[in-house]
């Protein structure tokens, strides 16, 4: 009779093998994770140079509502037809709008302007 607790000892095993050999992977890729949280312009410049605000409009989705019309239980404002003026959306859109859930550097600083102007083109 085999005894049923040996397939578990084995997956545990397996599980804490695992664990241990992906933790010595991260410890070699620290240096290059260091550079990345220092700011390393490398990625930052693909990210910029590659900005689309149809993409950039998703992370304001979940917040403002699938058709951007308002979302949160009213919490949201919606963004379509909204009365804010370009300086007013760049200035929320960078720094967020404090006591709420609008956070804010969502969008590089050199493509604030253009989202304010797509999210001002949104009828």
């Amino acid at each position: 009779m085999k005894n049923p607790i040996v397939p578990f000892l084995l997956i545990f095993s397996l599980g804490i093998g695992l664990i241990f050999f992906m933790s010595l992977y991260g410890i070699e890729q620290k240096e290059e994770i260091a550079k990345e949280a220092e700011g390393d312009t490398t990625t930052e410049e693909a990210d910029v140079a590659s900005f689309d605000p149809d993409v950039a409009i998703g992370q304001c989705v979940s917040c403002h509502g699938g058709d951007l019309t308002g979302g949160m239980g009213g919490a949201a404002p919606g963004l379509v037809g909204t009365d804010l003026s370009k300086e007013e959306l760049v200035d929320i859109i960078q720094n967020g709008i404090p006591g709420t859930a609008m956070p804010g550097n969502l969008v590089p600083e050199e493509h604030l302007d253009e989202m304010a102007d797509y999210i001002l083109s949104l009828k």
